[in-house]
């Protein structure tokens, strides 16, 4: 991978469900100069959603006793908790604004429910198949412009005690979007044993920064020398939740608090299984 690159926004109009959001952006970057081979294109999720017509009117909701329930615990319209219901596999908890769910085999917030950029009285839920919207997306700007891309659907996230959110990968589709490093030695020669790249979510987050999260208008970006193979490769490769650090020890009920002599005990006897 190169080590120099740089970020073009890609500025729109308003993306309203129905538009042809391909359209949309070979405009936009046309606008910037063109598309070149190699570019990876990083694609809001909202717009793409958006677009696809996967907005829901709150009005039209009606609330079960479920999601009234925690729309009370949690401090949450009831008419969100539901669609929020809807879009979860499963509840894991939440804390006042916000639940935190199961969705696809990764915990989100609100399910990626989301009503920053959606019209007053509106929620935009998480696309219903990124990968396969970025595959169709980078197909039509190929027989559009004769450019072999890369795309990324990226979505803003927060991360385990750390304040902000940051890009992440939802949907890729033209290159690989993580890299193995395992085998390659470090500085003292030794074989890295389990690390891994997160290629495409580094990519989203680089787009972020011009992209913004407010009323720039700018739901797409270019990404450009960074010299990745363009292949045929759709998706992400994720990581079941028994082999997640985070996800594992919760699973495993490990000690919230590892400060006494018995604590240290259990974690060590959970560790050993």
């Amino acid at each position: 991978m190169n080590c120099q690159f740089h970020v073009i926004a890609l500025k729109t109009p308003i993306i309203h469900p129905g538009d042809d959001l391909t359209a949309r952006l070979c405009d936009a970057a046309e606008i910037a100069g063109g598309f070149q081979d190699g570019d990876i294109l990083v694609i809001a999720e909202s717009a793409l959603a958006t677009a696809e017509g996967a907005v829901i009117r709150l009005s039209d909701v009606d609330p079960s006793q479920m999601a009234k329930s925690l729309g009370t615990t949690y401090e949450i319209d009831p008419q969100l908790a539901e669609i929020v219901l809807q879009e979860s596999d499963s509840i894991a908890g939440g804390i006042p604004g916000h639940l935190l769910c199961f969705r696809n085999g990764t915990l989100l917030p609100n399910a990626g429910v989301d009503d920053s950029n959606a019209p007053p009285g509106t929620v935009v839920l998480l696309p219903k198949n990124p990968d396969g919207s970025a595959t169709r997306i980078r197909l039509e700007i190929q027989t559009l412009t004769d450019m072999y891309l890369g795309i990324i659907v990226a979505d803003s996230r927060t991360h385990a005690m750390r304040l902000g959110c940051s890009g992440v990968a939802i949907g890729a589709s033209g290159f690989c979007g993580v890299g193995d490093e395992r085998g390659r030695a470090d500085l003292f020669g030794r074989p890295l044993q389990v690390t891994r790249s997160a290629i495409a979510d580094n990519i989203a987050s680089a787009a972020e920064l011009v992209m913004g999260e407010a009323d720039e208008c700018i739901p797409a970006a270019i990404v450009r020398g960074l010299g990745l193979p363009i292949t045929e490769e759709e998706g992400i490769e994720g990581i079941e939740a028994s082999k997640c650090l985070f996800m594992g020890s919760a699973l495993n009920g490990y000690p919230a608090r590892v400060g006494t002599e018995q604590d240290t005990g259990t974690l060590k006897k959970s560790l050993a299984r």
